[in-house]
């Protein structure tokens, strides 16, 4: 007998946005010359009847989709669901070369959220693609005054996993640290890549939990702990309920707040659905970003890694094991309008079965 084992291994899809001008097509040219990203389809998304961004894309592969006549975020949003389940028809059939990942530029007047509600919610979708991340553009000589002109421009730095500094030679040391400053307010757990230094491409797009039998997830990295660990010094212990932290990193930025929630206690499948419901229905549209590793009761060993946007969550998936030696449940949230406790009041509400 012949045939496939099973399902086939999700595809990561990375949205990179930023607002217009940034420079994501300049991003994109750089990264994909690198033969890492060699197999990767680019969907470019264009505002306007005529577009032009993906003939600047240089590069040589058929790879390179363009939506246009419309924003990804309103008017077309069906197109990206259209042509994503067309993508996979033609990969599955033969009728195109296989691609290892998909990366989806959107138009710089995109609110991100919208987009990536679309690749979690729809079923079909949520099973063969998996979101990677989101990689954000920001012009570091017009960025804060875009970031406070256009709250597009907020959104796509509050729910980046990556922003990428563009133009830091322009703007001038001074300008530049103080935008920095103000990035680190929005979102403390992006790393901040500057574009006129060396990128590595496979690090710049690798930005998460996507495929556990592929590679070995990097929990740290994915939820932004790194950028974070200065929050944790002193919570150097955990417990049954949930450590949420008091020193506001997000001072400046009260609407926007990005924070960390740890529960040392594994919790049912039924308690976690009832976790995802309230998380969903609750905050709703002011839960910009959910990420997280949960411990589970009935499998200790192998965890459950939850992704969600507003109010559309990702299936959860379990990893075949831990990835790292802390074993206890570990999310993070960036939310607007909304304190830190209340994942914890939630948590405590509904996980417990």
């Amino acid at each position: 007998m012949s045939g496939r084992a099973g399902p086939l291994p999700p595809i990561p899809l990375t949205v990179v946005t930023g607002f217009l001008g940034a420079g994501k097509t300049t991003l994109l040219n750089r990264v994909l010359r690198d033969p890492a990203l060699a197999d990767a389809l680019v969907i470019v998304n264009e505002f306007g009847e005529i577009g032009l961004d993906h003939l600047l894309i240089e590069t040589a592969r058929d790879g390179i989709v363009l939506m246009a006549a419309g924003c990804l975020c309103c008017t077309i949003r069906q197109d990206l669901v259209s042509t994503l389940e067309d993508l996979l028809r033609r990969r599955d059939n033969g009728r195109m070369a296989p691609f290892s990942r998909v990366i989806v530029e959107t138009t710089g007047l995109a609110d991100p959220a919208p987009i990536l509600q679309t690749t979690l919610q729809h079923p079909y979708l949520g099973l063969r693609y998996r979101l990677e991340g989101v990689v954000t553009v920001v012009d570091a000589v017009n960025g804060a005054a875009t970031i406070e002109a256009h709250r597009e421009a907020l959104k796509q730095v509050a729910v980046a996993d990556r922003i990428v500094l563009s133009k830091a030679a322009l703007a001038g040391p001074e300008r530049v640290a103080r935008l920095r400053a103000r990035l680190a307010a929005l979102n403390p757990l992006a790393p901040v890549i500057d574009a006129d230094g060396e990128i590595d491409a496979r690090a710049l797009i690798d930005c998460g939990l996507y495929d556990p039998a592929s590679k070995l997830p990097d929990v740290a990295r994915w939820l932004g702990e790194e950028a974070h660990h200065h929050d944790h010094h002193h919570h150097g212990h955990h417990h049954a309920g949930a450590a949420a932290h008091d020193h506001d990193v997000n001072r400046h930025d009260a609407d926007i707040r990005a924070f960390h929630f740890r529960s040392g206690t594994p919790v049912s499948q039924a308690g976690l659905t009832r976790f995802l419901a309230a998380m969903r229905t609750v905050p709703g549209p002011q839960l910009l970003r959910l990420k997280g590793i949960i411990a589970m009761r009935d499998m200790p060993e192998q965890p459950v890694v939850v992704h969600g946007v507003q109010h559309v969550m990702q299936p959860p998936f379990r990893l075949a094991h831990w990835p790292d030696a802390n074993h206890d449940t570990r999310l993070v949230c960036i939310t607007q309008g909304l304190d830190a406790q209340f994942v914890n009041r939630l948590w405590s509400s509904f996980a417990p079965a």
